[in-house]
């Protein structure tokens, strides 16, 4: 997951909201497609199956077939090449600012008179 083909399709996947909630419910634990359908009652099974298309081709779910049953499972590295790329370093980067504006606030502090009721 190194190319901005594949972070582009990761990103495209999650703007739906199915697809995210398809996500939600598959970061607790691997589920069938049709424990999948049971999650989303006002969709029908074709409008899930498309859904689980789509966060298959970006690599955010794995399905797996036992038997007749097909067990979707959520993959979370395409999740975790996008925080490193942005999200780790813009949180570092604030983190950052947050500590330099805590201590010149206490140097301020220090460096002014206390005054007196």
């Amino acid at each position: 997951m190194s190319t901005d083909d594949d972070l582009d399709a990761v990103f495209k996947a999650l703007a739906n909201p199915v697809r995210r909630g398809i996500c939600d419910q598959l970061k607790l634990r691997p589920l069938t497609t049709k424990q999948l359908c049971a999650c989303f009652p006002e969709l029908d099974r074709c409008t899930v199956m498309l859904h689980l298309g789509a966060l298959e081709r970006a690599g955010l779910v794995v399905p797996v077939r036992k038997g007749r049953e097909r067990f979707n499972y959520l993959d979370a590295m395409p999740i975790q090449a996008i925080h490193e790329r942005w999200i780790g370093p813009l949180a570092a980067q604030a983190a950052g600012q947050l500590h330099r504006l805590k201590q010149e606030l206490e140097q301020e502090t220090l460096s002014t008179p206390a005054t007196r009721r």
